[in-house]
């Protein structure tokens, strides 16, 4: 099962336990943890436009159905994320952590080609100082991806710690979970996020 993919997960000294008993990583690095997996998962959605049935295949393609039986089980794990409307159980263990990063770059890797060509037309504008919303690619998915975020994360009177973004850093965002998924969709990409969030929540 899943637990042949643990064998060759990368540096094994990376890998962390969630106690409470523990001082030395309060429950805010976790919960940094399940929000990246959650915003990069809508970023991949937003661009790409899979859906759950996607990332349950995803599940089964890699044996991890265990963890992702189905439409409620995703649910229930995705809403871990503090960014969340709404929060379900809050809770988020290291196989799943796991799992979701495999999910994510198994899927993003299937997406490389049109990943790929969002980032070049990103850095041709960039270059030419014309914004990202010159080009279809890029207009669309900023604009599912602002949708699809201000429809399910928290607003200010949910959780007045968490303040709504405004557009611009909507958009800032949206784009550098666009070229974080160039780098998570090539070689080696499974090490990059692991190690990304890790480094996140340190």
């Amino acid at each position: 099962m899943y637990c042949q993919l643990w064998q060759n997960w990368p540096n094994p000294a990376l890998s962390f336990t969630v106690d409470s008993s523990r001082t030395d990583r309060p429950p805010a690095q976790l919960s940094s943890i399940k929000a990246q997996l959650d915003l990069v998962l809508l970023a991949l959605e937003a661009l790409v436009g899979i859906g759950s049935e996607a990332i349950l295949a995803a599940a089964q393609e890699l044996q991890l159905d265990s963890l992702l039986p189905d439409r409620v089980s995703l649910w229930r794990l995705r809403q871990s994320s503090p960014l969340r409307k709404g929060q379900g159980r809050k809770k988020l263990d290291v196989d799943e952590a796991r799992a979701l990063v495999l999910i994510t770059c198994r899927l993003a890797t299937a997406h490389h080609g049109l990943i790929r060509q969002a980032v070049a037309r990103l850095e041709q504008l960039t270059e030419q100082g014309q914004p990202p919303h010159r080009a279809a690619v890029l207009g669309d998915y900023l604009d599912n991806f602002s949708n699809t975020y201000l429809e399910r994360m928290v607003d200010d009177s949910a959780l007045p710690a968490a303040k709504t973004p405004e557009p611009t850093e909507l958009a800032q965002l949206a784009l550098q979970l666009l070229i974080d998924l160039l780098f998570y969709s090539s070689p080696g990409g499974v090490r990059r996020l692991w190690l990304s969030l890790v480094d996140r929540a340190g």
